[in-house]
């Protein structure tokens, strides 16, 4: 058996953090861009002390994420939303149709592309930033060529293996995943 050890927080590079724990949930990225405090996915409700634990740890609580988006509607996704008052919230208006969350197509950040990759939820995206070379692929694609499930409501394979083909085409050194471990 291999083990996976928790790394709780990662420094991806100068200005990029991973968050993991030790309950279930989503990794959670910090990422400051644009003289911005930006997160992506907030875990579980389950995450919460931790999360606040370690955005305390870098120097950056709750109300002062300037933005936070969500890559898709799946419960490891979003249970921490409420913790960011501050936080303009950008999310797929397909996955979150009647929540108040300003529509991640109108994200205006610099260098980003947004790409849209439905098959592991109807509105699923990856957020790519080519000069930096960094894909935030949320549950789409994880390291080592593995993809986000399908059989879940929402989920759509032939969705997913065109998205997969969008995400070929692009160059990225880091692969910011929902998930990561064996």
């Amino acid at each position: 058996y291999h083990y996976y050890k928790i790394m709780p927080i990662t420094q991806l590079t100068y200005n990029l953090w991973r968050f993991e724990f030790t309950m279930f949930g989503c990794c959670v990225y910090l990422f400051k861009h644009d003289g911005k405090n930006i997160l992506f996915d907030t875990g579980t409700k389950w995450n919460s002390l931790e999360l606040k634990k370690f955005l305390l740890e870098l120097e950056t609580p709750p109300e002062k994420i300037d933005l936070l988006i969500l890559t898709h509607d799946h419960f490891d996704h979003v249970g921490n939303v409420s913790l960011f008052k501050n936080a303009k919230i950008y999310a797929p208006k397909k996955d979150f149709p009647s929540e108040k969350f300003l529509d991640v197509k109108n994200l205006k950040l610099t260098g980003m592309r947004l790409i849209e990759t439905p098959g592991h939820t109807k509105g699923g995206i990856c957020l790519w930033f080519p000069k930096e070379k960094i894909l935030f692929s949320g549950d789409t694609l994880f390291h080592h060529g593995v993809f986000g499930r399908t059989d879940l409501p929402g989920g759509n394979a032939s969705e997913m293996r065109e998205s997969l083909s969008k995400l070929t085409k692009l160059d990225f050194k880091i692969l910011c995943c929902g998930h990561v471990g064996d």
